[in-house]
């Protein structure tokens, strides 16, 4: 294993030190907690504080991984709560984050508040505490409509809205803190991630719910192309990059390679359904006609050159196992209604 910059040990086995996962109680956040402590990491999950003291899917994970998760709730932009978390720990993935598009249309501020600043409090304490490495989650958002594709990490950036705005300052935050402190930094940039756990924000679990609880869809437009990644090869590229010596300040993709447009997707779950389901366009959910992003095809060539990571599970089995998973969890949703 190659050592990172500052000589500090990174985190990848049981006896390597303890990992910090920010925004750990949600969906992509939840999902790599649990696959470090199937590793045998140890893990500190930091958690948004709520009156309740729960910690979202993190409160479900079968007892025997339990023994290596310390949960500790606060709010990512409290720069002392956050060095609170990060002192200890090797590697800190930085995942918090408000991330709902159609939300940073009526609340901008919010935004730079938690991706802007939250992501300066995570580099300010990794610096001051000497972290062997830190991984800033970025988004495939932050390019906006393709000038080119498959995308690469030498795309333009292009912000177009208020969320693929606060997530570029972020990333170039991240990049300047190699550049001014070589702090040993990744940028992780997923392409749209789904899977089991995921709210109805996003389009695949509308898409799905809606299938299995209602005989026709309510969405807004079919033609956006976007590359989807499964929740668990997101993870494993977390990982991956985690394990990779290199932390230069630079992007890292993951993507599949493979773009799907909304209408495709719909005409895959009504084979997986076995119903016809009828769309209705919902003005409500059509974004802003200079803001919605049309086209979105990854090339993840640096991630798999970097460390030989690549997608295990295609879109159709990916679909398969949400499905399945929803049918058991249609509880937790509130059906039917649109969330901003």
């Amino acid at each position: 294993m190659n050592e990172p910059m500052n000589g500090s040990t990174l985190v990848l086995g049981p006896n390597s030190g303890r990992a910090l996962v920010t925004g750990a109680a949600g969906f992509i956040g939840s999902h790599l907690v649990e696959a470090l402590l199937r590793r045998g990491i140890s893990v500190r999950a930091f958690v948004r504080y709520t009156s309740h003291g729960g910690a979202g899917f993190l409160d479900e994970l079968p007892d025997e991984l339990r023994d290596g998760l310390e949960v500790v709730h606060g709010d990512i932009r409290d720069s002392r709560a956050v060095r609170e978390a990060v002192d200890g720990c090797a590697t800190v993935f930085h995942l918090a984050a408000l991330i709902g598009i159609p939300y940073s249309y009526r609340a901008p501020r919010s935004y730079i508040e938690v991706n802007v600043g939250g992501t300066l409090n995570v580099l300010e304490a990794a610096r001051d505490l000497d972290v062997g490495k830190t991984l800033v989650t970025s988004t495939s958002e932050v390019y906006g409509t393709a000038v080119y594709t498959p995308i690469d990490e030498k795309h333009p950036l292009q912000g177009q809205s208020p969320y693929a705005a606060s997530k570029i300052g972020a990333d170039f935050l991240a990049e300047s803190y190699h550049r001014s402190f070589d702090l040993p930094v990744v940028i992780v940039r997923p392409f749209n991630t789904f899977g089991p756990r995921q709210s109805t924000r996003a389009v695949i679990p509308t898409i799905l719910t809606q299938a299995l609880t209602a005989d026709r869809l309510r969405l807004g437009s079919l033609d956006p192309v976007r590359d989807l990644l499964f929740v668990e090869d997101t993870a494993a590229g977390f990982l991956a990059l985690a394990a990779a010596g290199e932390a230069n300040g630079s992007a890292t993709q993951l993507a599949t390679g493979v773009g799907v447009s909304i209408g495709e997707i719909v005409e895959r779950v009504r084979r997986l359904v076995g119903k016809e389901l009828p769309v209705e366009q919902d003005a409500i959910r059509v974004r802003p006609q200079k803001s919605e992003v049309m086209k979105l095809l990854g090339c993840a060539d640096r991630a798999h050159a970097s460390t030989g990571w690549q997608p295990r599970i295609d879109l159709d089995q990916g679909l398969q196992r949400t499905l399945d998973w929803l049918r058991d969890n249609l509880h937790r949703y509130e059906l039917g209604a649109y969330k901003v």
